[in-house]
């Protein structure tokens, strides 16, 4: 069955779309269906994309492609719609880039069924399903009257009420109404005494968080800041602005444009005219400013809100649960998930980043409680309308009352999401999830009494090949993916992990078992674990899931009814049950695989350790031997072997504990006689960005040595201020860190950051060879490049390939030659399999080029967003086949071993 997966699209939510869909590609079972991707622009055009495009890390990275953008003079990133009006010939060069554009009336060429993966406006709100039922293509999720519903907060609220389910006191605020300033005090003023505080505002037809605050103080500028944003409307004031110098203006444009935090473009000034680029808005703003008659500008979205909702706020645990349906049609609902944060607000950052936001599973409450919560959310889901699926939030306060304050239709699907977590905990994987919803999707439009005959048809074929998948499965190569670790870069090692399995899960040819591994360098612990434990939000907490089972504890009651009252779908689509964790050894792990797939960073996995343990017993593995594993992981060794052998590197030195203890003022002159300011930071041992920093000054300097060499596991608040560290950023402690100079430009014409993966084969004569990819230019939102940059969807942008210069020819000759020098450096250094370099590189007159080596990752992030599947691609390598050539490497160098 061909499956046209439709993501993207124009609403704010379109990144996490994109990265949704990208999900659904991989994860689609390559035995029973052919996945086809269709983009859907923010100007709604439906376009077949070339396949290298989905694994971009935004959709910023490739469209518009980088020909039809304007020049920006600050690196403003802009979708589509900020290069204005185009006329259909214009949309059509920019289209033929990127794929062929499809007309909806050409689905039906290309795609047996649609997936749909969109979000927000146009996706969840009845209009692209009534498009699909006018051209007769099956889709899935709800229907279009249920969508309607599902996208407006307003009417749910209308509806909720008429259902008689308990809804928080609420009113409204008109856009007219707002844009009479005289009203606005008195606005509040009644809002306050109907709701009281806090007030919670929200923008009716937005997802994710987007358009959200909440207002805890009887403060009449901090409401207007909150219902500016969920009009998508921003005033900036005169003074503010000029008090911010050039640099922070641009960081301020860069968030008043972005579609998930600020207003987005184009946006729509007082005199009614309309501002497409970021650069033509800043540009306004500094000259309207320069005007000295005006103190303020007032800027709106196009696609602002005509009324914004405004709520009593719940106290009370937040929740999520997936309602689907049952092979007779019966609503199901699967284990509310709680969900804890440190911000008022699940925002986007908590919901899609790894080990920011943490997942309960079930709700921690009394069974009764849950099972409240799961009865009320199916009587929604019938009472809506809803088919398939939906994800229904609300909140249970202390006194036990449920609010249902948010039905919708479809969900994120990202491999931490809920729709994946709560699949999880009935036994099915993200690949017999999705089989699941398409087979569940066809029989619900069957329903409709449209193309009967068709649709029959279409089911009968499908419920064959589930049953001879079935049939097959005992032929595979298992694999074992260990995952996890006790290092800095768990949660992206969890990530990583759950990547592979994926990829490996939906194959015709690979078997994959999920491994954590916890413990210490002394003594690793490694456990089995099923889907469900896997699946959970971040490494701490498939521990604490390990930890709970170790201690005798069961699973919990409602979890055992769901799975029991879930038989008929776990039975057709997985023919087995869920296992607890199990401990095992090492030898133990050779009976239960053929190979292993390390997909731990940092150490314990990139250090050598693991690959002595696996060597001892012959399974094979990925990545590099033991020798250069241990060089690799130590970025002084690795720096002084390089500069050794003539590669240019950074000047650098070891801080060590010791002298900080002995003689912290000596410590610090000592560092600054050899490094001017600003010079680099980071563990000498740790993965790629964790605890880099670029320190400024004697103050930033003293905060990294006080968190790099404190004794405890909490860090000094005043100095994670003084470095300005994220929420929950993670900073190892350590007995020395690795000091470098900060590379610049240094009369160079061209500057830039890249990063560039490799694969090893070997040789007709048994030698490794290299097949180095077009590396990415990284382009840093801040001072360095954070873990978000490189591993979150939607997040950081990297350019693939790097722009060394314009002309192509001169670009390919400079590329070649960066390749050449990273060669050479996993040559020297003897990597193996695969890995990532990254290097700074100057190009100078005549185009002669220096590449300065920061440092090499042996086992490189292999999470859905990170750039080396952008490489891959471009040497025709989707990720799973780049994955099985990594697997296929190892094999046969374990072979070659077993036979010497």
């Amino acid at each position: 069955m061909k499956v046209g997966i439709i993501f993207g699209g124009p609403s704010r939510e379109r990144e996490i779309s994109f990265a949704g869909g990208r999900t659904v590609y991989d994860n689609l079972d390559k035995a029973l269906f052919e996945a086809v991707p269709v983009f859907v622009d923010s100007l709604g055009n439906f376009i077949l994309l070339d396949w290298q495009y989905i694994y971009k890390g935004t959709i910023r990275d490739f469209y518009p492609p980088v020909e039809a953008l304007p020049e920006t003079e600050h690196g403003l990133q802009i979708y589509m719609e900020s290069l204005g009006e185009l006329s259909i010939a214009e949309q059509d060069a920019i289209i033929a880039k990127a794929g062929k554009r499809l007309m909806p009336h050409e689905f039906k060429n290309h795609f047996d069924f649609a997936f749909l993966a969109l979000h927000g406006p146009y996706g969840e709100d009845g209009s692209i399903q009534g498009l699909l039922e006018w051209y007769h293509i099956p889709y899935s999720g709800s229907g279009i009257l249920p969508s309607a519903i599902g996208i407006d907060k307003a009417a749910q609220k209308e509806m909720l009420n008429q259902h008689g389910f308990p809804t928080p006191d609420y009113s409204t605020i008109q856009y007219s109404d707002w844009s009479d300033q005289t009203k606005r005090g008195r606005i509040f003023e009644q809002l306050v005494e109907k709701l009281g505080l806090p007030l919670v505002l929200k923008a009716p037809h937005q997802g994710s968080s987007i358009g959200v605050s909440i207002i805890k103080e009887n403060d009449f500028a901090q409401f207007e800041a909150g219902v500016e944003r969920s009009f998508f409307t921003k005033t900036i004031q005169k003074s503010q602005w000029q008090a911010l110098g050039e640099e922070k203006q641009v960081a301020s444009m860069r968030q008043l444009v972005d579609i998930r935090e600020g207003i987005g473009m184009p946006v729509l000034l007082q005199d009614g005219n309309i501002l497409y680029h970021p650069e033509e808005l800043l540009r306004y703003i500094n000259e309207t400013f320069s005007n000295a008659d005006t103190e303020s500008i007032t800027l709106t979205n196009i696609e602002h809100e005509q009324q914004i909702l405004v709520e009593a706020f719940i106290k009370g645990k937040e929740f999520s649960c997936i309602v689907v349906q049952d092979e007779t049609g019966k609503a199901l609902a699967l284990p509310p998930t709680e969900i804890v944060k440190g911000s008022e607000v699940f925002d986007y950052r908590s919901k899609y980043l790894p080990g920011l936001s943490r997942k309960i599973t079930p709700i921690n409450l009394l069974t009764e409680q849950i099972q409240e919560i799961r009865q009320a959310c199916s009587k929604l889901f019938k009472n809506f309308g809803f088919n398939v699926y939906a994800r229904l939030d609300g909140f249970i306060t202390e006194s036990g009352e449920i609010f249902l304050n948010d039905p919708n239709t479809t969900s994120g699907m990202l491999p931490s999401s809920f729709f994946f977590h709560q699949a999880a905990e009935i036994g099915l994987n993200p690949s017999q999830f999705l089989t699941y919803i398409i087979r569940t999707s066809v029989a619900e439009r069957l329903k409709s009494g449209k193309d009967t005959v068709k649709l029959t048809r279409l089911l009968q074929q499908l419920d064959g090949a589930i049953r001879d998948e079935q049939a097959h499965r005992q032929d595979k190569i298992r694999v074992g993916v260990i995952m996890g670790g006790y290092s800095s870069e768990r949660h992206i090692s969890v990530e990583s992990g759950r990547n592979i399995y994926e990829k490996l899960s939906s194959s015709t040819k690979y078997e994959p078992l999920p491994i954590f591994l916890t413990g210490s360098n002394e003594a690793h612990r490694l456990y089995t674990i099923p889907v469900n434990i896997m699946l959970k939000d971040n490494a701490d907490d498939v521990k604490e899931k390990i930890h709970h089972f170790e201690q005798g504890g069961k699973p919990h009651p409602v979890l055992a009814q769901i799975i029991e009252e879930a038989e008929s779908i776990t039975r057709k689509y997985t023919g087995r049950s869920l296992q607890e964790p199990q401990r095992i050894t090492y030898a133990q792990l050779k009976n239960l695989v053929d190979a292993v797939f390390i997909a731990l960073h940092g150490r314990p996995g990139e250090d050598g350790a693991l690959q002595t343990e696996l060597e001892k017993l012959h399974i094979p593995y990925n990545g590099s031997g033991i020798r250069s594993s241990r060089i690799t992981i130590n970025k002084y060794e690795t720096n002084e072997i390089l500069a050794k052998h003539g590669v240019p590197v950074a000047k650098h030195q070891m801080a060590l504990k010791e002298d900080w203890l002995k003689d912290k003022e000596l410590f610090f002159q000592g560092i600054e006689a050899e490094f001017p300011y600003p010079f680099i930071a980071k563990p000498a041992d740790d993965g790629c960005s964790s605890a880099v920093k670029k320190i400024k000054n004697r103050r930033e300097l003293e905060a990294f040595s006080t968190l790099m060499f404190r004794e405890m596991e909490e860090l000094d608040t005043e100095c994670a201020r003084t470095l300005s560290l994220g929420f929950k950023e993670e900073f190892p402690n350590k007995a020395g860190f690795l000091v470098e100079t900060l590379i610049s430009r240094n009369g160079a014409k061209h500057f830039l950051e890249v990063t560039g993966g490799l694969l090893t084969k070997y040789g007709p004569d048994g030698t490794v060879d290299y097949e180095v990819f077009e590396a990415s230019e990284a382009l840093a939102e801040g001072e360095v490049l954070s873990l978000e940059e490189k591993f979150l969807a939607g997040e950081g942008q990297n350019i693939t390939p790097a722009r060394y210069a314009a002309d192509p020819v001169r670009r390919q000759k400079i590329s070649d030659k960066v390749k050449e020098d990273l060669k050479r450096v996993a040559q020297i250094l003897q990597i193996e399999g695969y890995a990532r370099i990254d290097a700074f590189v100057r190009i100078l007159e005549n185009d002669e080029v220096e590449t300065i080596i920061i440092e090499v990752n042996s086992l490189p992030g292999m999470t859905p967003a990170t750039c080396i599947f952008h490489q891959t691609a471009i040497n025709g390598y989707k990720p799973y086949d780049f994955i099985n050539r990594i697997l296929q490497f190892g094999i046969e160098r374990n072979r070659m071993k077993v036979m010497q």
